[in-house]
């Protein structure tokens, strides 16, 4: 056999492998392949309803999360309000006491900055929720003045929840807060932000009293907010 017949064999071998393999790798892509997407977890208790739901054209079971209730609450500056905001936002809250100068205060100056980091997107909403019931217009006034020149509309200092915060805090949110065991007009919280999607899911605990934890956080908040783009359809505008 020549050489240009040898040559002329192996152009239309590389012809063929050029034309079929995008075909191929297509077929093969849509057969065994499959998407994956990084997802925050889920917390608290999951239970099945019995049913199947579908979504880009995979069935799988539904699942019952555990939800944060709505809850009434005064905003400071403002009138009442539910927290959370909508079924559109994805909300990061908190507690704080304003009697406490370390860990209320530390949480305050990190949610002010991450609040601002985000004050662009109203989807994004943070919440500051006072767990003292005594506690007046004047004295939260007190407390956050150091912030009220660079408070992001988005950040809501609120306080005199319509039930019990301590209640709500551990069976809601799932974070500790109660009275001092030695001191029953003093309060305890925990030092976390809680993070929640906008079904009013729990998606995140972040420590603040640790290193790089608000890091993460304003990191998944990001993730979050991919996540929950993907997982609402576009609507289509009737004209």
């Amino acid at each position: 056999m020549s050489n240009r017949t040898q040559r002329s064999k192996s152009k239309v071998i590389i012809l063929a492998l050029i034309l079929l393999l995008p075909g191929f790798l297509y077929i093969a892509v849509n057969r065994f392949g499959a998407n994956e997407y990084v997802s925050l977890p889920v917390f608290g208790e999951k239970k099945l309803s019995g049913e199947m739901k579908r979504n880009w054209g995979r069935e799988y079971p539904d699942t019952i999360f555990h939800m944060a209730p709505l809850l009434e609450v005064d905003d400071y500056d403002s009138g009442k309000l539910s927290f959370p905001k909508s079924d559109t936002s994805v909300s990061v809250v908190h507690l704080f006491y304003t009697k406490d100068l370390s860990f209320s205060r530390l949480m305050l100056d990190q949610i002010q900055l991450l609040a601002q980091r985000f004050q662009s997107n109203s989807r994004i909403q943070f919440y500051s929720i006072s767990v003292d019931p005594n506690d007046t217009k004047t004295d939260l006034a007190t407390f956050v003045a150091p912030y009220e020149k660079q408070k992001s509309s988005y950040w809501h200092i609120v306080s005199h929840p319509s039930e019990n915060i301590f209640a709500y805090a551990k069976n809601s949110l799932l974070i500790d807060a109660m009275v001092d065991p030695a001191d029953s007009s003093r309060f305890l919280i925990g030092s976390q932000f809680v993070l929640l999607d906008s079904k009013r899911r729990i998606r995140g605990f972040y420590d603040v009293s640790q290193k790089d934890e608000v890091d993460r956080l304003e990191d998944e908040i990001k993730l979050l907010m991919v996540e929950e783009i993907r997982n609402r359809p576009m609507k289509v505008e009737k004209k």
